[in-house]
């Protein structure tokens, strides 16, 4: 049956997919976002809902004043003999390490770490019970220790086992055994316009490695004008009925060579001839064979609040528990907010959802009289700290006011400004490819207020930099004290259009 890419919209990159019998799981990287690597389940690699994520304590995930596009890099997912295994990179604390979990949907370990430099590490447990921990980083291409799985002990010193095609910044490497013969997978070019994915293979774990002849076996770089781009950063699976499968990273674009919503996971089947396997061409729509279908429940357009925070919703690095009570006031989210603000690479009162369609509607109900000029609350639409959009509520004297600020590089200026009644408000993002709309509806009104629009490709990786995507956020501040007033969120709502 034809399904439709990406099977993972948003910012979801560098995944990393396993077969467990019939079911299959899949992981993300998450940068400075808190809880870290969301973890995904499927039953027909199409459709697929979050189960949790692996690092969901601060033991496990230290992020304190991490930058932007700092943290966690690309994990590796594995199965071996009952236990899962997720190991990645803590590029701003620990370098590498692996968890491991019983249930993929946790509690996850706390972390093992392992002495070999580089990112995007990766692990094979071969037949003979030997484990192969590979990474980049290695000076001149991609390096391999075997380690001890129960402590992480290098067993062997780290050596260099393939330099790759020629392409720059030789990265994400994945060994399997396949038939005897022992592939690497690597993604090349960079994460951008010019990534691409290149195989090689060899009899032996240490090489010599025989490059495929028809590499890269992936990458959209002479493909201009395609709605994807980037492609790279693979897994290749094989699915229960024998098909194989690569899940890799890429991005859309929307009015020009600039995209806003991240990095996101895309599929595409694959064949192999002559001992080296084939990707079928990725498009939006692939008319393919599949799996039978396994779709979810869709999830809820609103969050009510009305019971723990859903695996969708994220923190800026580690949130501090004071400043977010789901208790003070049933079915309601209540933030204080802090000294700290979203300029600052801190923990500042933050919570959010990715953006995850082109044109989609985000909007919340939020009960907020600050006591004090200077305490914000509201819904920001943000890239990092130095690129985001918020409509919040503010006061200056005696008036309570509605704002929309742009935050675009070294400026920052307020584009809109409304007096408000009393009464809670609703201030609403309505997102399209080419533009955001913020309004607000006051209580009592009959219609809503359109104060400003603002341009997505200001958010996007080629002016903000970065490797994340965009989030919708609730947020709160004191702007350099703390804030007197909480600030109450009724619900949230998202809802996607295409």
């Amino acid at each position: 049956m034809p399904y439709t890419n990406p099977i993972i919209p948003g910012f979801y990159p560098d995944p990393s997919v396993i077969r467990v019998g019939e079911d299959y799981y899949l992981v993300n990287s998450s940068f400075e976002y808190f809880p870290g690597v969301p973890i995904f389940h499927s039953r027909d690699l199409i459709h697929w809902r979050q189960i949790g994520h692996c690092l969901t304590r601060a033991t496990q995930l230290p992020l304190a004043r991490v930058a932007c596009s700092g943290g966690i890099y690309a994990p590796t997912l594995r199965y071996h003999n009952g236990l899962f295994y997720m190991v990645t990179t803590n590029v701003s604390n620990i370098g590498n390490f692996y968890v491991t979990a019983a249930d993929p949907a946790g509690e996850w370990s706390e972390p093992i770490l392992v002495d070999q430099g580089g990112i995007d590490p990766s692990l094979l447990f071969d037949d003979d019970g030997t484990v192969y921990f590979t990474s980049n980083g290695v000076p001149g291409g991609i390096g391999q220790c075997v380690i001890d799985p129960k402590t992480g002990r290098k067993l062997t010193e780290t050596r260099l086992i393939w330099r790759g095609t020629g392409g720059r910044y030789v990265e994400g490497p994945h060994l399997y055994k396949i038939d005897g013969l022992y592939y690497l997978l690597c993604a090349e070019g960079g994460t951008e316009y010019g990534h691409m994915e290149t195989l090689a293979r060899s009899e032996s774990p240490w090489g010599p490695f025989e490059p495929c002849p028809h590499n890269p076996i992936l990458t959209h770089r002479n493909r201009g004008g395609h709605p994807i781009q980037g492609t790279g950063h693979a897994e290749l699976v094989q699915a229960h009925d024998g098909s194989w499968w690569l899940a890799f990273l890429a991005f859309r674009n929307t009015g020009g060579d600039y995209h806003h919503l991240g990095r996101e996971t895309f599929l595409a089947p694959v064949t192999w001839e002559n001992g080296w396997p084939v990707v079928h061409p990725v498009e939006l729509r692939m008319d393919v064979p599949t799996l039978p279908a396994h779709p979810w429940p869709a999830a809820p357009v609103r969050d009510d609040f009305d019971g723990p925070l859903g695996f969708q919703w994220n923190y800026l690095r580690n949130p501090e528990p004071a400043s977010y009570d789901l208790a003070a006031r049933p079915g309601w989210l209540r933030l204080h907010g802090t000294a700290l603000t979203l300029d600052d690479a801190d923990t500042p009162t933050f919570v959010g959802v990715r953006q995850r369609h082109f044109a989609c509607r985000a909007a919340a109900r939020l009960e907020f009289h600050p006591a004090h000029p200077g305490e914000e609350a509201g819904l920001t639409v943000l890239m990092n700290a130095a690129h985001r959009y918020d409509i919040g509520i503010t006061r200056a004297g005696h008036e309570r006011f509605a704002f929309v600020r742009k935050h675009i590089g070294d400026l920052t200026a307020i584009v809109a400004h409304e007096a408000l009644p009393d009464g809670p408000v609703t201030l609403e993002v309505e997102a399209h490819p080419d533009r955001y709309l913020f309004s607000l509806l006051a209580e009592g009104a009959t219609c809503r207020l359109t104060l400003a629009s603002a341009r997505p490709r200001y958010l996007s990786s080629e002016v903000a930099g970065g490797f994340t995507g965009v989030y919708f956020g609730l947020y709160a501040t004191g702007n350099g004290a703390a804030s007197t007033t909480p600030a109450d969120f009724d619900w949230f709502e998202y809802e996607g259009v295409v």
